[in-house]
């Protein structure tokens, strides 16, 4: 029964986000802990989520010749170095921490997505801020089990870099972190794997029915308010349980 509701929960939550462009992995994984499961199993699954739904978007952009090899690979390299680092940190630091950490990305996230302005504030565009960029971002998504590109995609584009390369370069850059630290957290987190298998399938149907509902034409701007909105009540009752 516990398989059922797990599947149900990821399939609508994958719906919704596909519908806003939004990978779900971001409120899956305090859902899952909220729900009862490890919360270092919950980063996992949205590790592995997050690897089984980007990847195949990556071979696609790679098969259209859309992506910027020589833009994403430093980036993509150091979030796979670093992203197993912030898994492995997770062992150390107190649990109760990294869900502190997790409520103010989610607040983050939230408002970007309600009241961001994806647009240039600088003209900082040097190929050298990729690694640094990559290897930051890499350990708070190793550590909060996310795939990152919440944090990346807004701040290149705020330091002048082209939107469309950015977008597109996220698709493939985020499995290479997910995957690394995926693999970390198999090494010292006890994993269902019928669970784990049952999630990433209700993620990639979610997705599927996402798109597919997409294009009915609906308003993408009032589902990404209620995706924020979401975001914030899933950051407010998670900071109530660290009370």
């Amino acid at each position: 029964m516990f398989y059922i509701e797990i599947f149900a929960v990821t399939f609508i939550l994958s719906t919704l986000f596909a519908l806003g462009g939004i990978g779900s992995a971001t409120a899956l994984v305090p859902i899952l802990d909220m729900m009862g499961l490890n919360f270092n199993f919950a980063k996992a699954i949205g590790l592995f989520v997050n690897t089984s739904t980007t990847i195949t978007s990556s071979i696609m952009n790679i098969k259209r010749k859309v992506l910027d090899i020589k833009f994403a690979f430093p980036l993509a390299i150091s979030l796979a170095f670093t992203a197993p680092i912030g898994a492995y940190l997770s062992k150390f630091i107190p649990e109760n921490f990294v869900k502190s950490l997790f409520v103010l990305f989610l607040f983050f996230a939230g408002s970007m997505i309600l009241f961001g302005k994806k647009e240039q504030k600088f003209n900082f565009t040097s190929p050298f801020i990729m690694p640094v960029l990559g290897g930051i971002v890499g350990i708070i998504s190793g550590l909060l089990g996310i795939g990152g590109g919440s944090l990346l995609l807004p701040i290149l584009i705020m330091l002048g870099f082209d939107t469309k390369k950015v977008a597109v370069a996220m698709s493939f850059v985020i499995p290479f972190s997910t995957f690394t630290a995926f693999i970390t957290y198999l090494s010292f987190t006890k994993i269902d794997w019928i669970l784990l298998i049952i999630t990433a399938i209700g993620a990639i149907l979610g997705g599927i029915m996402g798109n597919y509902i997409m294009h009915f034409h609906l308003n993408q701007k009032q589902i990404k308010k209620i995706i924020g909105i979401l975001m914030y009540i899933i950051a407010i009752k998670m900071a109530f349980g660290l009370i």
